[in-house]
């Protein structure tokens, strides 16, 4: 074995604990695409980096949900980071606090034209994945 494929494979183990059937549909949307950005996602993404021991899984999870909100625009993202937090053990309560905190910090210093929207677009995505894992309402 080749050892781009042992990084693809361990990758492929992380990310399977991880994002389960939401990461692997990633993957296999890019085959027709750009099947080297998927070996890049799985290798160095999950292999290199969420497979590293100075984070919990799950803070990991937050830190990329963060990320995500503060960018804008990254919904498909989020959807499959929202369902991977849940999967590594956050609550949808603490995903939704965790959301409501990116407000104040990613519109900085002009929160009001920014963080707000950016954290509106990531609860509704958010949201949408609650309502699909029959998790609404959430207390």
């Amino acid at each position: 074995m080749t050892e781009r494929q042992r990084q693809f494979d361990s990758g492929m183990a992380v990310l399977d604990s991880i994002d389960g059937k939401a990461g692997t549909a990633v993957i296999d949307a890019l085959a027709d695409i750009s099947p080297e950005l998927a070996h890049q996602v799985v290798a160095w993404g999950f292999g290199e980096i969420y497979s590293r021991s100075g984070l919990t899984p799950r803070d990991r999870q937050l830190v990329t949900l963060g990320m995500l909100t503060a960018l804008g625009g990254c919904e498909p993202q989020l959807d499959v980071h929202v369902n991977a937090a849940l999967n590594v053990g956050l609550t949808p309560h603490q995903i939704v606090e965790a959301l409501l905190h990116t407000a104040v910090y990613c519109g900085f210093p002009r929160a009001v034209y920014c963080g707000f929207p950016r954290a509106l677009n990531a609860t509704f995505a958010a949201k949408q994945v609650f309502a699909d894992r029959e998790l609404l309402p959430i207390s």
